[in-house]
C-alpha cells in the first residue's frame, strides 16, 4: 500500500490593510495644510519682534512698503519656517520609509545614527575645508551635502550590517546598533575638531549635534526643496513595493519583489534625503519616528496615502517645535532638536513599552 506524499503548502502572503476611505483621507490632508498654514502664519508673527497679524498679510501679499517688519517676515522667518517644512517633511518620509524596510516601528534617521553620521561627514568637510563654514561658498552647496550624504550611508550600513545576524534582525538589536554607531561617529567628529585645532569650529559642530533652524536662508532651501520633491516624488512610484515588504521577507519575494536590490537602491535613496536635510539644519530627532505613527494611525499602512501625510505632518511638527524653540525663551533661541527629543524621548519609550521588539504587525 502506498503512502501518497503531500506537497507543503506554502500560506498565501497577507496584504496590508485597504487605503483609507477617500473622504477620509481628503479630510485628513486638508485639516493638516489648514493647520501647517495657520502654524506657518503664527511663526511668521511671534517670536523676540512680535508682528501684528495684518503686517505678516500686507509683506506676504506684496503690499506692504519697505519696514523693519517686512524685512523681519520675508528675509528672516519666511525662509526659517519654510526650511523647518522641508526639513520636517524629509524626515518623517525618510523615517517611515526606513520602518517599512527593516520591518520595525523604532526606526528613524536619528535612532539609527543615520544623522549622526550625516553630522560627522560634514564636519569632516569643515575641517578639511579650512572652516570655509556654512555663509555661501563650494562648502555650502556641494561639498557639505556630500561629505554628509557619505557619513549619512557609512552609518546606515554599519547599523544594518551590525543589527542583521544570521538573517534575522531583532528591534532591540537594531536600536542598539544604531545607539552605538551614533556616540561612535559623533565621538569622531568631536575628535576632528580637536585634533583639527580650530575651536571657533565647535560652534558649527554643535549646530549640527544639537539641530538649529536659525541658518536658514533664501539661497539654502533650493537644495533642500529639489531633494525633497525628487524623493518624495520617486519614493510614491515605489509606494507598491514598499507594501509588498510588510508582508514579511518571503511573500515580498514570492510576489516577484528582488528585495535585496530593493532595499540597497532605497536605502541609498534614504541617505541622500537624510544628509541632505541634516546639511541644512543639524541633527534634529524624533521627527521621523513620530511623524510616520500618527500618519498610519490616520491613513492606515499603504504609502501611496501614507508618505504625503506623513511629509505633512512632520512639516507642522518640525515648524510648531521651531516656534517653541523661539519664542519659549525669547530673546534667545532654544536648539529646536533638543524640543523635538524632549517630545520624541517619552513617545520613544511608549512605544517601547506597547510593542518592545518594534516589529510591524
Amino acid at each position: 500500500m502506498s503512502t501518497a506524499v503531500r506537497a507543503p503548502v506554502t500560506p498565501a502572503p497577507v496584504l496590508p490593510p485597504a487605503p483609507a476611505r477617500p473622504l477620509r483621507y481628503a479630510l485628513v490632508v486638508t485639516g493638516l495644510l489648514l493647520a501647517l498654514a495657520a502654524a506657518a502664519l503664527a511663526s511668521l508673527a511671534l517670536g523676540s519682534v512680535r508682528v501684528p497679524p495684518g503686517q505678516v498679510l500686507d509683506a506676504l501679499t506684496g503690499r506692504a512698503g519697505p519696514s523693519p517688519y517686512r524685512t523681519i517676515v520675508l528675509d528672516v522667518r519666511l525662509p526659517r519656517v519654510l526650511l523647518g517644512a522641508v526639513v520636517g517633511a524629509g524626515l518623517a518620509v525618510v523615517g517611515a520609509v526606513l520602518q517599512a524596510l527593516v520591518r520595525n516601528r523604532l526606526a528613524d534617521p536619528f535612532l539609527l545614527g543615520i544623522s549622526s553620521g550625516a553630522s560627522a561627514g560634514a564636519v569632516l568637510v569643515l575641517v578639511l575645508g579650512g572652516g570655509a563654514g556654512l555663509v555661501g561658498g563650494v562648502t555650502t552647496t556641494v561639498a557639505l551635502p556630500a561629505g554628509a550624504f557619505a557619513g549619512a550611508l557609512l552609518a546606515l550600513v554599519l547599523v544594518y550590517g551590525l543589527a542583521r545576524r544570521g538573517g534575522t534582525m531583532t528591534g532591540a538589536r537594531l536600536v542598539l546598533a544604531g545607539v552605538a554607531v551614533s556616540y561612535i561617529l559623533s565621538a569622531l567628529a568631536t575628535l576632528l575638531l580637536v585634533v583639527a585645532g580650530r575651536p571657533e569650529q565647535f560652534q558649527e559642530a554643535m549646530f549640527w549635534s544639537l539641530g538649529g533652524l536659525g541658518s536658514a536662508r533664501w539661497d539654502t532651501l533650493a537644495l533642500p526643496a529639489a531633494v525633497l520633491a525628487l524623493g518624495v516624488g520617486v519614493l510614491l512610484t515605489l509606494a507598491r513595493p514598499l507594501d509588498l515588504l510588510l508582508v514579511g521577507e518571503e511573500g515580498a519575494t514570492v510576489l516577484g519583489l528582488d528585495t535585496a536590490r530593493f532595499r540597497a537602491a532605497v536605502f541609498v535613496l534614504a541617505s541622500l534625503v537624510t544628509a541632505v536635510m541634516v546639511a541644512a539644519s543639524g541633527a534634529v530627532g524624533f521627527v521621523g519616528l513620530m511623524a510616520p505613527h500618527a500618519a498610519r494611525l490616520a491613513v492606515g499602512a499603504p504609502h501611496r496615502r501614507l508618505l504625503p501625510v506623513a511629509a505633512l505632518g512632520g512639516a507642522l511638527a518640525l515648524v510648531l517645535a521651531d516656534l517653541a524653540a523661539r519664542t519659549v525663551a525669547a530673546p534667545q533661541d532654544i536648539p529646536v532638536g533638543v524640543l523635538t527629543a524632549l517630545t520624541g524621548g517619552p513617545f520613544f519609550l511608549w512605544l517601547m513599552r506597547r510593542r518592545p521588539d518594534g516589529a510591524a504587525p
